[in-house]
């Protein structure tokens, strides 16, 4: 882990850190470790090192521990990425179903490999392991969030071109 330019948080960052730690006692506040990640990607996009240093001090925990919850969950973003961060499953059941040809459907239509992000900032296509809807697949994540499923070639351009319209970007 690399050495990185100390960060404060805010004070509605703070307040938000304090409702949930409340959850848990105080022995055991860095419980709410996940909860204040989200937080802090919610509110800057990612989860940079020296974020994770700062959530460390305030849940009075190693920092290593806080990035190897980071580096654990793939919803953790640890740099920039794209406004919409396409994740498909590449597990063994749904790469048996075209979830490899989903992935380099969209790798040819976006124009990137995975793990890139497009030159317009858009998108970022990744692999992720099991979303827990095998005999819907392929499957993929739409922003950590919303799951869309059975992605023929066919909706994954209709879902690319309606969040480039989104967008303006047509």
């Amino acid at each position: 882990m690399s050495t990185a330019t100390p960060v404060s948080f805010s004070e509605a960052t703070i307040q938000r850190f304090d409702r949930e730690v409340v959850k848990y006692p105080d022995e055991q506040r860095q419980s709410a470790v996940m909860a204040c990640l989200a937080i802090i990607q919610q509110e800057q996009g990612h989860v940079s090192t020296a974020a994770e240093a700062a959530l460390a001090a305030y849940l009075r925990m190693e920092p290593i521990a806080v990035h190897e919850v980071t580096t654990f969950y793939n919803m953790y973003n640890q740099q920039p990425l794209g406004k919409f961060k396409l994740n498909v499953c590449t597990n063994l059941p749904c790469q048996l179903r075209d979830g490899n040809k989903a992935l380099h459907h969209l790798e040819q239509k976006l124009g990137i490999k995975m793990g890139e992000t497009t030159a317009d900032g858009l998108f970022t296509l990744q692999q992720s392991e099991c979303l827990g809807a095998c005999a819907d697949s392929p499957v993929m994540l739409v922003n950590d969030r919303h799951m869309c499923s059975f992605m023929s070639n066919e909706k994954l351009d209709q879902l690319v071109d309606g969040l480039r319209a989104s967008e303006g970007q047509a």
